[in-house]
């Protein structure tokens, strides 16, 4: 360890080593977990927030572990696991005419959407409704609960994502 001049220690501000962990929406409709688990991989699109862009990419890194979240369908929640396997670039369908997440105002030379690619992990013996995650007061402040929150990526603590593993395998639990 490096020495300041009075012989102390320098306290050095370290980055945390490992992986962070994520809560990703999708409409099972449009991309769901089989989708994911037939394809083994595949590109996360169609990000059109900016603080969500941010996110993925300031803080989201390859080998990252985020939950797959089905919204907006008859049974909401989260329904398995993935891990991120390519760090964020621009994403191919801002440019594309056809593509309803196409951004005529976005340049390639200056790109204002990015995509980040996925992995399958794994699909949960069961879901775990939004209900759940809610009644828990481990995730009283997950943005996922909070009103009028429309963010479709958020973090998650490793103990709020072990939580929601437990909760998916059957494993009883407790609300806190």
């Amino acid at each position: 360890m490096k020495e300041l001049r009075t012989g102390k220690p320098a306290v050095v501000a370290v980055k945390p080593v490992g992986p962070s962990y994520w809560l990703m929406k999708s409409e099972p409709n449009e991309f769901s977990i089989n989708d994911l688990k037939k394809k083994k991989r595949s590109i996360w699109d169609g990000i059109r927030n900016y603080q969500v862009r941010n996110m993925l990419r300031d803080e989201m890194k390859v080998g990252d572990y985020a939950l797959f979240y089905h919204s907006s369908a008859k049974d909401i929640g989260v329904v398995g696991e993935m891990k991120i396997t390519e760090a964020a670039y621009p994403d191919p369908t801002q440019f594309d005419s056809k593509s309803k997440y196409f951004d005529p105002q976005s340049q390639q030379k200056d790109p204002r959407w990015l995509a980040v690619n996925v992995q399958f992990v794994s699909k949960f013996k069961k879901l775990v409704p939004l209900t759940a995650i809610r009644d828990d007061r481990a995730f009283k402040h997950l943005p996922l609960v909070q009103k009028g929150n429309r963010l479709s990526i958020m973090h998650l603590s490793p103990a709020q994502y072990d939580r929601i593993y437990e909760m998916s395998q059957g494993v009883a639990y407790s609300i806190v």
